[in-house]
């Protein structure tokens, strides 16, 4: 290192010849104290509080309306938005999906295997928050999304949740249906919406079980309060901050095809597992490519 210095003129030569030999050591000391200051400063922007994983195939038409709401919750967010991760699962999209979550700034994963509980798992894989948070594309979040979280997870006393819904539209058919909804929330006390869960949970609970072709999700809700139960942890439901649940579904099988055909999936799951399989794959699977 070269040090350019102007001596007083006053010194003696010992005192010039004692700052020559130290002053390198003290900027190299200096040097590496902020070096190391930088990079825990780096590191603690760079660790995200909240990783949200949006599992997605050919979703480049409700993709962007989805981010829209992430951004606006991101800048609510009370820690900052550099501390939300958003990670798209891209099931191998023939669109562009993949373009669009990375033009916005998103992490994208391709997963390759079509269940999407594995498209899920494959998000959090990539996930680095100590909260995992999980959301439909076509489904739009609350402002308060990212807080209600935080206060849900952040407080030791619950091991994960649900954020609820609010509908899209209404009619009979979808009135019914969602009374017959509401009944299991109160019953089972697990909801849908934006889905979120402390990390070790999740991976001490072996994430979203891949050889489930639906219901995965409440198949990890359950195995989530499992765990939580033997730690003194409960499952919340955070309604201040409900996500809007997309009505495509019911726009393209019809008002009243869950209480025709839903309702019974489980029973033809068991006794017709072959025809029940091929409405499982044409409804959630075939829909878009």
């Amino acid at each position: 290192m070269t040090t350019i210095w102007h001596a007083s003129p006053n010194w003696s030569n010992g005192s010039v010849s004692n700052y020559v030999r130290r002053r390198p050591r003290l900027l190299d000391l200096r040097t590496a104290v902020r070096e190391a200051v930088g990079r825990v400063a780096v590191g603690s922007r760079r660790r995200p509080r909240i990783s949200l994983i949006i599992p997605a195939r050919n979703e480049e038409l409700l993709l962007p309306r989805l981010l829209d709401t992430v951004e606006h919750a991101r800048e609510q967010y009370r820690h900052g938005r550099a501390a939300i991760e958003v990670i798209v699962a891209d099931n191998v999209s023939t669109d562009r999906t993949a373009a669009i979550a990375r033009d916005r700034g998103c992490q994208v994963v391709t997963v390759e295997k079509r269940i999407i509980a594995a498209v899920r798992n494959g998000g959090a894989a990539s996930a680095r928050a100590e909260m995992l948070a999980f959301v439909d594309a076509d489904a739009r979040i609350h402002p308060q999304t990212f807080n209600a979280i935080d206060d849900a997870l952040g407080s030791g006393r619950n091991v994960a949740g649900a954020s609820g819904v609010h509908l899209e539209r209404m009619s009979l058919g979808i009135a019914v249906t969602y009374a017959f909804m509401l009944s299991f929330v109160w019953i089972t006390k697990m909801d849908t919406g934006v889905t979120f869960s402390r990390r070790d949970a999740f991976e001490a609970s072996g994430g979203y079980r891949e050889t489930m072709l639906f219901a995965e999700d409440v198949r990890l809700l359950v195995d989530l309060r499992r765990w939580g139960k033997a730690r003194g942890m409960r499952l919340i439901r955070t309604t201040q901050a409900k996500a809007i649940f997309s009505m495509r579904k019911f726009d393209e099988f019809g008002d009243w095809h869950y209480v025709t055909r839903m309702v019974t999936l489980p029973f033809r799951w068991l006794l017709l597992r072959r025809s029940a399989e091929q409405f499982v794959r044409r409804y959630w699977y075939d829909a878009r490519g």
